[in-house]
């Protein structure tokens, strides 16, 4: 049986609550659960003592167990000091603009980079220019 230490969510609609808790991974988030080793309430600000309140004891003892913690609850017991605080995961290329707008990036500085005589954008206005004028006459 795989064993985690994760949250499942309590409280009422948009004002949500959170029990830390051990169970079977294989069982529902908000489902059966074997212990509740913890609250989290995300409503507190974040230097409140009451917004993480940790069970340590029986979380260390579930861990020597073979508990292993979720991303979330891994970094409540880091900053607890009963696992090593975990590496937050940092992805460089996340901001970065996917495919079709890295081409539309490209094109659109390649039409500046154009010299002035074979630039589209400067011919188009100089047609469009007679016709608005016989409209007006």
């Amino acid at each position: 049986m795989a064993l985690k230490i994760r949250l499942s969510r309590a409280g009422s609609k948009k004002r949500p609550v959170y029990r830390v808790v051990v169970a079977d991974s294989r069982s529902p988030r908000d489902g059966r659960f074997i212990e509740k080793v913890g609250l989290y309430n995300p409503l507190l600000q974040k230097d409140n003592k009451d917004r993480v309140q940790l069970n340590l004891e029986s979380i260390k003892d579930w861990i020597s167990k073979g508990a292993k913690p979720t991303d979330k609850v891994a970094r409540f017991l880091g900053e607890a000091g009963v696992i090593p605080m975990p590496a937050q995961g940092n992805n460089p290329k996340k901001a970065q603009p996917k495919k079709k707008a890295q081409e539309r990036l490209a094109a659109a500085e390649e039409s500046k980079n154009q010299p002035a005589s074979e630039s589209p954008a400067e011919e188009a206005p100089a047609e469009e220019a007679p016709a608005k004028e016989e409209k007006k006459d």
